[in-house]
């Protein structure tokens, strides 16, 4: 199956946007690092705490405790929208509604981690909501694709 799937999908063809959607959303757990280490350098973070990095959750500013929340719900989403991404790009899904769901992902979840670090959570929901809703459509489109056979 993935024999056939290289040689049917190129990188730069719209059925590849899952594959460029999952790459992109490990991008943005990597990303969410950026404000969490910011927060914890504010908070005097030494080589002693990494015998216990979470125990210094208290001493992070505010924001940095929101920088932390957001890196943790990196991963969550990631684990939804990761086998979204690998069913759409296995089925060969080139629905243009997919596609635009696979690009807009991992742009609203960088938008999120913007919106939770600087404490705007209606926008922080509404991102974090249509970022759900682009994972349900990859699963959507992707199942619809392989019961089509």
């Amino acid at each position: 199956m993935f024999a056939t799937l290289s040689a049917t999908v190129s990188l730069g063809s719209p059925a590849a946007a899952p594959a460029w959607s999952l790459l992109l959303a490990g991008a943005v757990v990597i990303l969410s690092l950026v404000p969490l280490g910011m927060g914890r350098a504010k908070a005097d973070f030494t080589p002693a705490d990494l015998a216990a990095p979470r125990a210094m959750f208290e001493r992070l500013p505010a924001w940095g405790k929101r920088a932390s929340w957001a890196h943790q719900n990196c991963f969550e989403s990631f684990s939804l929208h990761a086998p979204a991404c690998l069913l759409a790009l296995l089925a060969g899904v080139d629905a243009p509604l997919a596609i635009a769901a696979a690009w807009l992902h991992p742009l609203l979840r960088v938008a999120y981690i913007g919106a939770f670090v600087g404490n705007v959570p209606p926008l922080r929901g509404l991102c974090w909501l249509v970022g759900l809703l682009c994972s349900a459509v990859l699963y959507g489109e992707g199942l619809k694709a392989v019961l089509a056979g």
